[in-house]
């Protein structure tokens, strides 16, 4: 089976890498328009004449009464529109696509925080299921399925080649029954067979932990309850450490994103004054600003953002408020780089479209669009290079990065002196990655080193106390037999 390198995002399952208004979230404007007021909406740079439209909409209808005529099998007109609106809207960029009502309701619960299945988000690339990312602590995330694996076959029956759609149905399940899914993963030579028991999927978006003094809160993707779900953490952390926590690890690894008001309320936490994020639409009349709220929850403690390839959208927001201001050091791999936004807008009765509706720009009117966010410490996860290195600028017919400041970033003058001698990836002697071991997750435990010089505490090295590394094993340069 051979897989085109070239990632097309087309309509999701759960989440995808999306950064979304949509309805009930904001106050003061509507960021959602409604069917009507999307038909009606001024076109301020026409492109074609209504003549060339009809011609276009009578090519349209013949090519449709074509394939009802003499395709191989008989298909529904709905399923004809439905395929002519996906690809309208996928052809537009990565994140456009249509949403059939029982997508869109699907998404919607799924922003709730609670939904049935595996715990994968998955989209459709070419043809193919492939996993975008599974969800902490789910069932596909305690399988070891991974970012990048394709799934082939669900209890033995192959799906390639089917819709979205009807892959995850077949997928979900009632809780406690059990799934096969057969996995094609890069590097693998043979098909990775697991087996998984389905259960009601809570997220929980946020996680923390306490080491000695230090807090690290892990924030997993931007939903409803994201802002509310870090308040009660750092209140719990605040707590276990006895009023006296030292700094902060904030941990926005693959997180795909979400809510643009989650993103600017989170990072309002952190940054007293000043811009979060603006976005710029088509109108200029529709741009808009946010702002810090005022207050900042840890009064200036040490602050430490970890990121990499799979931190989207939101999460991009988040760390690039946070690098603009000064306010913590970035630590890890390049980010995503998605700087689009997406508007859902409902069609009652017949789903939803998810449309492309302005880029964002970093407090210092920066586009990340494509080119992601670069940490202030380059700190790798492994020394291997990571088998899941997609980002957007890898996507077909992307949107242009246009519109930011051009002006070459200045390296920060205010990192912490221990910066220099933070390490760019783990020494040969790490030991294998494990979920459930802290200890061997390398970017976590420098950004705990500097956190913890920041605040004046002891900061070794963690990697001083390992034991050496295995040499490999001597042979004999005597052929035997």
């Amino acid at each position: 089976m051979k897989f085109r390198t070239g990632l097309m995002f087309g309509a999701t399952a759960l989440t995808g890498l999306a950064l979304a208004f949509h309805p009930g979230h904001f106050s003061g404007s509507a960021l959602v328009a409604s069917p009507a007021q999307a038909a009606t909406a001024p076109d301020a740079t026409p492109t074609t004449n209504h003549a060339e439209t009809y011609r276009l909409l009578t090519l349209f209808g013949t090519v449709m009464d074509m394939i009802r005529q003499q395709y191989v099998e008989p298909v529904s007109d709905r399923d004809l529109i439905t395929n002519a609106l996906n690809g309208m809207l996928s052809g537009l960029d990565p994140h456009s696509s249509y949403m059939t009502q029982k997508q869109y309701d699907d998404m919607m619960v799924q922003m709730k925080g609670e939904f049935g299945g595996l715990g994968l988000e998955l989209q459709q690339q070419d043809g193919h299921i492939r996993v975008v990312s599974p969800i902490d602590g789910t069932p596909g995330f305690r399988a070891g399925i991974k970012p990048g694996d394709y799934i082939i076959a669900v209890d033995g029956h192959p799906i390639d080649g089917t819709p979205l759609d009807e892959a995850v149905k077949k997928m979900r399940g009632k809780a406690n029954t059990k799934i096969t899914l057969t996995l094609v993963r890069e590097k693998t030579p043979k098909p990775i067979v697991v087996t998984l028991t389905r259960e009601v999927i809570h997220i929980d978006v946020v996680k923390s932990a306490l080491y000695d003094r230090v807090g690290y809160i892990r924030v997993a993707q931007f939903n409803e309850t994201t802002e509310k779900e870090l308040l009660k953490a750092y209140n719990s952390l605040k707590q276990q450490a006895g009023g006296k926590l030292a700094g902060l690890v904030l941990d926005l690894r693959n997180d795909p994103g979400g809510l643009l008001d989650q993103a600017v309320d989170v990072s309002s936490n952190f940054i007293r004054s000043g811009e979060i994020v603006s976005t710029r639409s088509r109108n200029p009349k529709d741009s808009q600003r946010w702002d810090a709220h005022g207050t900042d929850i840890t009064d200036g403690l040490p602050l430490v953002v970890l990121i990499n390839g799979g931190s989207a959208s939101a999460s991009e927001i988040v760390s690039g408020a946070l690098q603009d201001h000064h306010r913590a050091v970035l630590v890890g791999t390049r980010s995503f780089g998605k700087g689009s936004v997406q508007s859902i807008i409902p069609i009652p009765g017949n789903g939803a479209v998810r449309l492309t509706t302005a880029r964002y720009y970093t407090p210092s009117g920066r586009s990340i669009q494509a080119l992601g966010i670069t940490p202030d410490i380059v700190v790798k996860e492994t020394r291997e290079d990571p088998a899941f290195s997609l980002r957007e600028a890898d996507l077909e017919h992307i949107l242009k990065n246009q519109g930011g400041n051009q002006t070459k970033a200045q390296p920060r003058t205010d990192l912490p002196a221990i910066a220099k001698d933070i390490p760019n990836e783990p020494p040969a002697n790490w030991p294998e990655f494990e979920y459930d071991k802290p200890a061997t997750d390398f970017q976590l435990q420098e950004g705990l080193r500097i956190v913890r010089f920041m605040a004046g505490l002891p900061s070794p090295d963690p990697a001083a106390s390992l034991p050496p590394a295995k040499q490999p094993a001597k042979t004999d340069s005597a052929t035997h037999h």
